[in-house]
């Protein structure tokens, strides 16, 4: 019995968890993954766009090219490129001898409008990092180390159940005690229970990550409205009809009234503009499936820690809507599953729980552990007076 029970001792030595508290816990992940590439995607983008837009500018020089007349001298020709690209107006002609101006001003802005759209859809962001990022970062923290801790409790639970039993006269009092403390429930530890139901009542977090969400939804409609209402304008005009007779020249009657230009740039306009909006489109289901999954729960990860005792929110049905502190941070458990060492433990238990013959006497992980131990969850049914009549 020695030998058993001291294999049963590294058996369980093995299972205990190690301490790992502290700086460990650093690299949490408060961001999930897909709200981590929607950030990077419509940040990043426009800000790329924005450096090949100036790049494409820089290097081939004037964005647009004027046709000035004949007699103009090199500087005059300048002037007029410099003259019509600071003006950037079309005159056009909507009655005869009348002009109609209109402006041209999102091809100089372009640049500029991309900064400040990456800006705004940085603002979300920002937002979920100073609202959210503290309090998720502290209750992560803290469920993260009672799950471990939890379930560390569990199997030093069980090491002083086998001492015991290893030290007991009387099996039949050990039995009997073990059966009381399961019936007075002292075998539970619900600090964590408790404090996952009390995020159930909870709701800032859900409403920072619902209003991140909605805001990035809403500026990328905003950014749908500016595309279509400035850029479409002048998204096919390739040439324009700029007039040079202001200032000083306003008198000069040897220079034209309007003089034609083109936009050597457009082709980048038209991809720029094309690309956002295909960008933005492909992401706006991702937003939204974001915030569909707040509509359900991540049973699977509640399920599995079931194992330990006094978890069980889901037998005692304490999950009601969805739309909680506590879905958004199973989420982030999810995401941070990586620093969660007890689940792959209670995983594998699970799957050998599944396949063990006695599912019936198996309902925390203090049972099973307590049958790989070699000591069974109950009274073994051979314990029966008439034993100890023979073996007084």
């Amino acid at each position: 019995m020695s030998l058993a029970h001291t294999a049963a001792e590294y058996m369980l030595s093995d299972a205990l968890l190690p301490d790992r508290r502290g700086p460990h816990l650093k690299g949490l992940r408060l961001e999930l993954p897909l709200d981590r590439i929607v950030k990077f995607i419509a940040v990043g983008f426009p800000l790329l766009l924005m450096s090949l837009a100036f790049a494409q500018e820089f290097s081939s020089g004037s964005p647009i090219s004027c046709f000035s007349p004949s007699n103009f001298s090199v500087r005059q020709a300048a002037y007029v490129d410099s003259s019509c690209w600071d003006a950037l107006v079309h005159h056009e002609q909507s009655e005869p001898g009348r002009y109609k101006p209109k402006s041209l001003w999102p091809h100089k802005a372009l640049p500029y409008s991309l900064l400040a759209l990456a800006m705004v859809m940085y603002l979300p962001a920002l937002l979920w990092q100073y609202a959210a990022v503290p309090a998720l970062s502290s209750d992560l923290l803290f469920i993260i180390s009672e799950l471990d801790k939890s379930y560390n409790r569990s199997i030093r639970l069980v090491q002083h159940m086998l001492k015991t039993r290893h030290k007991s006269s009387d099996p039949d009092d050990f039995w009997d005690e073990l059966e009381k403390a399961r019936k007075e429930r002292y075998f539970e530890f619900p600090l964590l229970e408790r404090y996952l139901a009390c995020k159930q009542r909870s709701h800032s977090l859900v409403a920072t990550y619902l209003l991140r969400n909605s805001l990035l939804l809403l500026f990328t409609s905003a950014t749908y409205l500016y595309l279509g209402h400035f850029h479409l304008d002048v998204f096919f005009l390739k040439e324009f009809s700029c007039s040079v007779k202001t200032g000083l020249l306003s008198d000069e009657t040897h220079i034209p009234d309007l003089i034609t230009c083109r936009l050597t740039s457009l082709s980048v306009f038209q991809i720029v503009s094309l690309s956002t909006i295909a960008i933005y489109t492909l992401l706006v289901p991702v937003i939204i499936y974001n915030l569909t999954r707040l509509c359900r729960w991540d049973k699977r990860l509640l399920s599995i820690y079931e194992m330990l005792p006094a978890f069980d929110l889901l037998s005692r049905k304490m999950l009601g809507c969805p739309i909680n502190d506590l879905n958004v941070i199973l989420l982030f458990l999810r995401a941070n599953i990586s620093e969660l060492i007890s689940f792959s433990w209670l995983n594998a238990l699970c799957v050998l729980k599944d396949t063990t013959t006695q599912k019936h006497n198996i309902d925390t992980v203090v049972d099973f552990m307590t049958i790989l131990a070699g000591l069974e969850p109950s009274k073994p049914k051979h314990l029966t007076p008439r034993v100890y009549d023979e073996n007084p």
